[in-house]
């Protein structure tokens, strides 16, 4: 298959991601304030029905065009193939928390990936209907609208957001230290909620940073691709190549990553771990 292929292949790929995703957000946007179950993966990890019938919706509509592709969903797991590279990593709703107290900050994430490779990564939040777009070698997009992230070289000067795991008050590693040393360093730290969406206001260059521990696969696989895309850079904590099955991860727009890896280190070696 030459270049040329490969590329239309792709815009089909992304048109059809960008589908889908909006069909999911408008089941989401349509049942805000109206779930009717929400149970708990443990004691601090909620999950709704609407997590459920927005994921079922996803998967139902990707096997119908992709029948060999292999998925790693939150609710249902890993489903592999062995007929196809591809993989499909699903958050059928990021921010679930929020979207429980009807708070608008929430969204479908689908990363796609080929051979290990993340090609695709689609975010979409249906409350303002921003559809964040980022192609493997194409560039990042924001409703058609070519995004790059900031220039700011200046933690002191920077815009940051963050998350915690859902066990806060029983992990040592809770981020409770990094957030307050950081908030000293820098305009402000943001916690909203949902890390897909922070990546891809990092892509936009709304937030200059973003980090965070123990996240999922689904949480990060879309975003850090859309953050890449618009030039930024995605790494782990100390700075190495990222890896989807740790959970931790900083994105900015480059100029002020080494600075984060330092508060960071700093953070690690002041409270000793």
């Amino acid at each position: 298959m030459d270049s040329t292929n490969v590329v239309s292949d792709l815009a089909k790929l992304s048109l059809f991601t960008q589908d889908i995703a909006r069909e999911a957000g408008a089941l989401l946007k349509s049942r805000v304030g109206k779930i009717k179950s929400v149970d708990y993966k443990s004691a601090y990890n909620i999950v709704t029905d609407v997590d459920k019938a927005s994921e079922a919706l996803l998967i139902k509509t990707i096997k119908a065009s992709y029948p060999e592709d292999g998925f790693l969903c939150e609710e249902s797991g890993e489903e592999l193939s062995r007929k196809s590279k591809r993989r499909w990593i699903i958050d059928p709703l990021d921010g679930t928390t929020n979207y429980t107290h009807s708070y608008p900050f929430f969204a479908v994430s689908i990363g796609v990936e080929e051979d290990g490779v993340m090609v695709l990564g689609v975010v979409y939040n249906p409350m303002v209907d921003e559809m964040f777009v980022g192609v493997r070698g194409g560039g990042a997009f924001l409703n058609e609208t070519k995004l790059a992230v900031s220039k700011e070289p200046s933690l002191d000067n920077s815009l940051l957001a963050t998350g915690f795991p859902p066990d806060t008050v029983n992990n040592m590693h809770n981020n409770l230290e990094s957030f307050k040393y950081l908030t000293n360093q820098c305009h402000g730290v943001r916690r909203d909620g949902s890390a897909a969406l922070d990546l891809c206001f990092v892509a936009a260059g709304r937030l200059d940073g973003f980090w965070e521990r123990k996240l999922a696969p689904w949480d990060v696989a879309a975003g850090s691709l859309i953050v890449e895309e618009a030039g930024g850079k995605v790494t782990n904590l100390e700075g190495g190549p990222l890896e989807l099955a740790s959970g931790n991860i900083i994105a900015s727009n480059a100029k002020i990553h080494q600075q984060i890896i330092d508060g960071l280190e700093k953070v690690r070696q002041d409270i000793g771990h």
